[in-house]
């Protein structure tokens, strides 16, 4: 029998309903102690996913009583790293939310850390879930596209321009978004994150970032909530791939149309494909051999994949850590911050590769 993996989360918000979802649905998993500086809400987290869970408001103090032996953070993006190194100087094995850190020196000293302590760490580009990038990538890496020249990636949502995940002018959980003073990063930090992992994960790292961030305060105004509304709400990314590919990631909250929609493209010499998690997490459409000459898509269904989360309690029962990892969260950091400074000072920002 595996052993029972005993988990602990620290902050519960929005998203670590998710987590607790996701990890109590696998075998074997029990979520311990639940942390929170509002111990009120922390019960009640804990009364929905976890009766049995020890309830804190102080991470160390939960860290030290209960020894578990994995870390769910779910905190503000400000805290990942605070918390997270807490944690690993603990000897507790880390799953953080993204993004990993709040700059790249953070992130970095995390991966740093992980790598010197051993411990299984990962970070939750969730949408490393959907089978379909899963497949591109291996399609990739056994060269079945040839060299990749050419990359489409974007995600767009709407909630700037419609209702339809509530009025953000009156709800905190999306106002902070929008909050430079509250952590924020704006539609590049929260999900450019997401769309540069998944346009990077098949194809390899950015040599070369030039973007342009645009903060629609005309529209949307100035304050709201006691929140100033000054963090970034589209960004487009020029970008040149290690490999020598070219391509263009773009990202908004104000595209009308789309509720939550990760979109990818890639062209090599010998085939395409692309994936549009709108129409499936599993499906993906593929042009190569003789389809090339025609040129005719065929759709192909990729075969199941691990999720994040099967991969961080796999980890922490075999000893052997998985991606994404520490390493790859400070490497996509390192690609926010090349497109702050790309767009600040109008020039092309070499990464690190």
């Amino acid at each position: 029998m595996k052993k029972t993996i005993r988990l602990a989360v620290v902050g519960t918000g929005g998203m670590a309903n998710a987590h607790a979802e996701r990890f109590l649905a696998i075998p074997g998993v029990e979520i311990c102690a639940v942390c929170d500086v509002d111990a009120g809400r922390a019960r009640a987290y804990a009364d929905k996913h976890a009766p049995g869970a020890v309830v804190f408001s102080d991470l160390g103090k939960m860290l030290v009583e209960t020894r578990p032996d994995g870390l769910s953070n779910v905190t503000p993006d400000r805290f990942h790293a605070p918390l997270s190194i807490q944690a690993l100087e603990a000897g507790v094995a880390v799953f953080c939310e993204k993004p990993l850190a709040t700059s790249a020196v953070d992130a970095r000293r995390m991966a740093a850390l992980a790598a010197e302590t051993g411990l299984p760490n990962m970070v939750n580009f969730s949408y490393r879930n959907a089978p379909a990038i899963q497949e591109a990538a291996r399609m990739v890496r056994e060269g079945a596209l040839g060299r990749i020249v050419h990359v489409e990636a974007s995600y767009l949502q709407s909630w700037l321009a419609c209702d339809i995940w509530g009025d953000w002018r009156t709800t905190p959980a999306w106002l902070w978004r929008l909050s430079s003073s509250h952590g924020s990063l704006g539609v590049l930090g929260d999900i450019g994150v997401h769309i540069l992992d998944f346009a990077t994960f098949p194809v390899g790292p950015l040599a070369r970032i030039n973007a342009r961030l645009k903060t629609f305060r005309e529209i949307k105004g100035a304050e709201a909530g006691g929140y100033t509304l000054d963090a970034n709400d589209s960004a487009v990314m020029h970008v040149e791939f290690a490999n020598g590919a070219l391509g263009v990631i773009h990202t908004s909250r104000w595209a009308s149309g789309h509720a939550n929609s990760l979109a990818l493209r890639l062209h090599g010499t010998l085939g395409a494909l692309r994936i549009d998690l709108d129409r499936s997490t599993t499906d993906l459409d593929i042009c190569t051999g003789e389809d090339l000459r025609k040129p005719l898509w065929k759709t192909i269904t990729a075969p199941p994949s691990p999720s994040t989360y099967e991969r961080f309690v796999e980890a922490l029962r075999s000893g052997v850590n998985d991606q994404p990892d520490f390493a790859r969260g400070a490497e996509i950091q390192a690609a926010l911050e090349a497109c702050v400074a790309s767009d600040a000072g109008g020039t092309t920002v070499s990464l690190s590769v």
